[in-house]
């Protein structure tokens, strides 16, 4: 039985763009870099596999763009994404902000979603509170119908959003 590509794999073969819609609040509060923030570490996330991915795969000339939808003030998670984000920037990734109340009357996918050169939408389902959801984390769809919702709700968050160098979030 052949094994499904992670989304690593899915990037690599990625010839022009990838994008990211990300809309929770709160994301894996086991993830230990989470903790270790937590505990006051600023050089978590740093120099992680994730960001060696993000520079190889923006070397190669994809794009890569992410947007996050995210509640003000914000969540304790979403400050941790905040401070991992320049590095992110770093790496070659393209990231803006839009607080939530500013997309009120945006018709959004119910999931964070990746969209993959235009072609492959790969959405992640989360359980409650914000770990990959038990029953199966993620689901790959290509019917085009479902891939032009998610580049024209991308696209609508995007134009909106603030990019990571202006943005500052509000906390509690």
């Amino acid at each position: 039985m052949e094994t499904a590509p992670t989304l690593e794999d899915r990037l690599r073969a990625c010839q022009r763009s990838a994008i990211h819609l990300e809309m929770r609040d709160w994301y894996m509060p086991s993830d230990p870099r989470f903790a270790a923030w937590r505990a006051g570490d600023r050089t978590v996330g740093t120099a992680d596999a994730w960001l060696r991915l993000v520079a190889d795969v923006a070397g190669s000339g994809v794009r890569l763009r992410r947007a996050r939808v995210v509640s003000e003030p914000v969540s304790e998670y979403i400050s941790f994404e905040h401070h991992l984000t320049t590095s992110n920037v770093k790496a070659g990734e393209d990231v803006r902000w839009l607080p939530r109340r500013q997309a009120s009357d945006l018709a959004l996918p119910g999931n964070d979603f990746w969209l993959l050169d235009g072609e492959l939408a790969v959405f992640h389902y989360f359980d409650g509170d914000g770990e990959p959801a038990p029953d199966g984390d993620e689901e790959a769809v290509e019917d085009p119908a479902v891939v032009k919702l998610c580049a024209a709700a991308f696209e609508s968050v995007w134009q909106r959003a603030v990019p990571h160098a202006d943005y500052q979030p509000p906390t509690l």
